[in-house]
């Protein structure tokens, strides 16, 4: 059952955000931990140890961690192109075609995005900028308890779009029969994927950023993954390029008395069946919605009339009841302080006029505009990338764009003029900070100029 909350609860609760390096490791996890390295050892440390083996013993390092951790023995790690082709003509031919028209969807919402070189030339000169997309980028595609497909193609259309030269995929094996899903490869083929890679976890990140004997270094990674995924990016940063830190999704609704408690609570459960740690939470200012809501949670989650009942129902228990709540809140100017203050990775509008709110929106990865525009759409079709800020980061980050796989290089190119003009301006702001020979510098040009036969 999904609790009610009162406001001043659910704030040192559900609504009560715990920074990453201060969260609690569960016991199991430190205990599988130990059994591993022989030693109590902390998440970071244990990246740390697998980083440090990967950057030194590559290939050798990569497959004996993938057999400790995924029970997989590797003999290939690359994906050939005839088992990518092979896996595109297994898939159902309605399953094609509903990736195919996502990927349409993704490309054409991001060839959309400004990411154009400019010049502005004047009297003065030029002054510009070039923007250059990054050379070779790694995407992580978790694969652990179900393939991804659509993070395949919100990863990687663009980068395709932004024009990087190179695309390397990787995403762990399967423990069935240690190869990577047929529908996961299938997509790799829509989305232009020119490296297939089937190790995941830390061992990935750390081959991505170092490079192997058959992965090739990247030049920056992005895509979400698991605790250790999440750390080894951390830890790699400087060395490459990352998007974020991505930590469990989340998905926040304000509702009011004119939403549809079946359709929120449809998404409520969505969300909550990614992990036990999602949390899926309502603000609204309705006790009667609140109910309404939290008996269809009741009745979903056992199956109805016209649905089974869901098969994730130990995740989804853990997570409705510790992550997940329905919050009573004065009215809806309330509802969004708080919706702002949170910053969620989604935040769907189940309100009447759902257009008037938008402009009170400041910090969210994405967001729904009325009960159409559902948050499952977003995660698979509707165009922009699925991969968002989580944890409160869209406080200071943004969803996944062609933006995140390109340089911005500034451009100076001035006439002598100017640069006589502005070089005395220069070297006075560089005495004031105590840059001598950042003034000199611009006062050494002066007596070429004053010495031409111009001057």
């Amino acid at each position: 059952m999904i609790p009610i909350y009162d406001l001043e609860t659910a704030r040192h609760t559900i609504l009560q955000r715990t920074p990453l390096a201060l969260q609690e490791v569960p016991l199991q996890m430190l205990d599988r931990l130990e059994a591993l390295f022989g030693e109590r050892l902390t998440p970071a440390q244990a990246v740390a140890r697998i980083l440090e083996d990967v950057r030194d013993h590559k290939d050798e390092a990569l497959k004996r961690w993938t057999e400790k951790l995924d029970g997989v023995s590797l003999s290939e790690i690359r994906v050939s192109a005839k088992v990518i082709q092979q896996a595109v003509q297994a898939i159902p031919a309605k399953t094609l075609e509903a990736l195919k028209e996502a990927a349409q969807r993704v490309e054409a919402f991001h060839r959309r995005q400004p990411i154009h070189s400019w010049l502005i030339q004047g009297s003065e000169g030029t002054l510009g900028q070039l923007v250059r997309p990054i050379e070779r980028a790694g995407v992580y595609v978790p694969g652990g308890s179900a393939p991804l497909p659509s993070t395949v193609l919100m990863t990687v259309i663009p980068a395709r779009v932004a024009g990087v030269a190179q695309i390397a995929m990787v995403t762990p094996p399967s423990r069935a029969n240690g190869g990577v899903h047929p529908i996961t490869l299938a997509a790799a083929a829509i989305a232009g994927v020119d490296e297939v890679y089937t190790v995941g976890g830390a061992q990935a990140i750390a081959a991505l950023a170092y490079g192997t004997e058959s992965i090739p270094p990247v030049d920056k990674i992005v895509g979400p993954g698991n605790l250790f995924v999440t750390l080894a990016k951390q830890q790699v940063y400087g060395m490459v390029g990352i998007d974020g830190l991505a930590g469990p999704t989340e998905t926040m609704i304000i509702a009011d008395e004119s939403a549809n408690p079946e359709w929120v609570a449809a998404d409520l459960l969505a969300q909550a069946e990614h992990d036990p740690l999602a949390a899926a939470i309502v603000l609204t200012p309705s006790p009667k919605v609140a109910e309404a809501v939290q008996h269809q949670v009741a009745n979903q989650l056992e199956g109805d009339d016209r649905f089974a009942a869901l098969s994730r129902d130990r995740i989804l228990e853990v997570s409705l009841k510790h992550r997940s709540g329905l919050v009573l809140v004065r009215d809806l100017n309330q509802a969004f302080e708080i919706a702002n203050q949170f910053a969620p990775e989604h935040l769907a509008l189940a309100v009447a006029n759902p257009w008037q709110w938008v402009e009170k929106i400041r910090s969210a990865g994405a967001v729904f505009v009325g009960e159409h525009s559902y948050e499952v759409l977003g995660d698979y079709i509707a165009g922009p990338s699925h991969v968002l800020p989580t944890g409160g980061t869209a406080r200071f980050n943004s969803c996944l764009s062609c933006l995140d796989f390109v340089r911005i290089i500034g451009l100076v190119a001035l006439d002598p003029e100017t640069s006589r003009k502005l070089s005395p301006l220069a070297a006075e702001i560089a005495y004031q900070e105590g840059l001598d020979a950042h003034a000199q510098a611009a006062l050494r040009r002066l007596t070429e100029f004053s010495s031409s036969p111009a001057s």
